[in-house]
């Protein structure tokens, strides 16, 4: 099964916001993810907006519908992001958990207890007919009772499986990940990816879980941007997507 490559552009978003005008511009970084054969476009808008605008959710989703690709917005419980995934019919919502204080997100949801959270607005989204995803931690047992809030798909929160790669833990790290993957794909779930997700860890990932519908990469591929530029980028990372090892990465891997 191919696995879909979906961009967050949220680094574009924040490099623009560090001089408070327009550029660089997400849309013209879209757009050349687009022209690269890129499915699909993430954004994640936070309360604080440090990176992701208003105006940028409503513009990619402008772009998505215009050029016939998904647009995947995350996001927390909070009421202005939920009205807007329902105004706009985003293709994708998924709901991310948020922490006071983080640097980035780090955990999934605490399922069963925040089940009462996420039901009502998961059933708002699909009589909307936006598709819905939660974010989740790697742990097989936890996708019962994300079945049970009437999601659509989980995304598994793959940091745990990034930063063992490479190390003596990387198997153990990479077949919790991919039980979890399994276990979702049993309870009737799509299955989304993502978090520290690059050009060395992914092919591993992709041809260990074949299960993944979808990986969201936004931080890493941003950088190697740097080296490579964008359409050359994702187009690696479409490669990696379907399991291909990249023979010379942009940039050494970080330690």
């Amino acid at each position: 099964m191919a696995i879909n490559l979906s961009v967050n552009l949220n680094k574009v978003a924040l490099l623009r916001n560090s001089r408070g005008a327009d550029n660089p511009c997400p849309v013209r970084a879209a757009e050349a993810c687009i022209a690269a054969g890129a499915p699909g476009l993430t954004l994640h808008w936070r309360e604080d907006e440090r990176h992701t605008r208003e105006g940028d959710v409503r513009a990619l989703r402008k772009l998505a519908d215009e050029r016939g690709v998904e647009f995947n917005l995350e996001g927390d419980a909070r009421p202005a992001i939920v009205a807007i995934a329902l105004e706009l019919r985003v293709t994708q919502f998924t709901l991310v958990p948020v922490t006071p204080g983080e640097i980035t997100s780090d955990h999934g949801w605490d399922l069963p207890r925040e089940h009462d959270t996420l039901a009502p607005i998961l059933e708002r989204c699909r009589a909307a007919g936006v598709r819905t995803s939660i974010f989740m931690d790697p742990v097989a047992e936890n996708m019962a009772a994300a079945a049970r809030t009437g999601v659509d798909r989980v995304e598994i929160y793959t940091e745990p499986y990034a930063a063992a790669f490479g190390t003596a833990t990387q198997d153990q790290a990479l077949a919790q990940t991919a039980a979890a993957v399994a276990a979702a794909r049993a309870r009737g779930l799509g299955v989304n990816a993502g978090h520290d997700l690059d050009l060395y860890n992914l092919p591993l990932l992709a041809r260990a879980a074949p299960g993944i519908d979808e990986v969201s990469i936004g931080h890493a591929l941003i950088a190697d941007a740097l080296y490579w530029g964008l359409e050359r980028t994702v187009r690696a990372y479409l490669d990696a997507a379907r399991g291909v090892d990249i023979a010379e990465p942009p940039q050494t891997r970080p330690r």
